[in-house]
């Protein structure tokens, strides 16, 4: 049997097909056209559920669920988007409507930072762990939780904003609305903010760092320029990384303290730096941990699933 994970974003509709191995054996895409009646982006999802299967060649007999990962607070038990800003969904019954378009044997949705999180506790970086933790650094700090196999969702399914604890009152603005929220620091835009605001630091002071010529090569600040300039040795650089994961080692060991998860898993953007990453949190974040090493300690990995976690994740929920 397959499965298809519908990866519902505020600018694209990303679809797959995955089979029994969890590998995804078709995929396609759409613009979201957000602003139009709901009703026209469902359309949009049953048709691409029909042109996957037609690209491998199967039929909706063939396809055991359909999921969706959906922005926002949603509910699986009524299949609706209760609400979701960017898509402007309040109450929405996304998953009765698909199900009037497209007949497959089952329908799921989750919120996409859960899904996301759910896809790695099934088939990546935190498979064969019953409690994980997934944090995604991208444009904010999204994340889900796994407790005993279930994501944790709370009473009223909008749990797992863990960007949004305070690691330093009164700092950095969030987007929130709060001031020194995680997202603030430890995002990839908080990455930016950094690096743009040492850059301007070094300009005033006249001192001469390697990532002024990054950045006059891509033309702007980016998630990697402080990282680029460090790895070859630029002071200005290194104060900079040093200061970002010293944030991000933080909020990390909050959620180890928090939860105790077996797995901590981290993806989004940043995570692109891979086990260099690890090699500058682990000091930091296993000593913080709760802990004298009489019990087993949280490990920290990569996330595995990148760009795929949405689909996967979703065509996996249910599972």
């Amino acid at each position: 049997m397959y499965r298809i994970g519908i990866d519902l974003g505020g600018t694209n509709i990303a679809a797959g097909i995955v089979n029994d191995k969890f590998e995804i054996v078709a995929q396609d895409s759409t613009p979201t056209l957000v602003g139009r009646p709901g009703e026209e982006i469902v359309d949009d999802i049953a048709m691409l559920c029909q042109k996957l299967c037609d690209k491998i060649g199967v039929t909706a007999d063939d396809v055991a669920s359909v999921g969706i990962a959906s922005p926002g607070v949603v509910d699986d038990e009524t299949g609706c988007v209760v609400c979701a800003y960017n898509l402007d969904f309040f109450g929405f019954p996304i998953l009765r409507l698909l199900g009037e378009r497209f007949p497959a044997k089952e329908f799921h949705i989750e919120n996409d930072a859960n899904a996301a999180a759910w896809g790695e506790a099934i088939v990546g970086a935190a498979k064969g762990a019953k409690s994980s933790v997934m944090i995604t650094l991208g444009t904010g700090v999204g994340g889900g939780i796994v407790a005993d196999n279930k994501v944790f969702k709370g009473f009223n399914n909008a749990a797992g904003e863990l960007g949004h604890i305070v690691i330093e009152v009164d700092g950095r603005p969030c987007t929130c609305g709060r001031k020194g929220c995680w997202e603030a620091y430890s995002s990839a835009t908080g990455l930016i903010n950094m690096t743009t605001e040492k850059l301007e630091e070094c300009e005033k002071a006249g001192r001469k760092t390697l990532m002024t010529e990054l950045v006059a090569e891509k033309g702007r600040v980016t998630g990697r320029t402080a990282f680029d300039a460090w790895r070859k040795g630029d002071e200005a650089a290194k104060e900079v990384v040093d200061l970002y994961i010293k944030h991000l080692a933080c909020g990390l060991t909050n959620m180890v303290n928090i939860f105790q998860p077996e797995v901590l898993s981290i993806g989004g953007g940043v995570s692109n730096e891979g086990q260099v990453l690890l090699d500058l949190l682990n000091p930091i974040v296993g000593p913080d941990s709760f802990g004298d090493g009489s019990f087993p300690q949280t490990t920290l990995r990569i996330a595995q699933l990148r760009n795929n976690a949405g689909i996967i994740g979703a065509a996996v929920l249910g599972l």
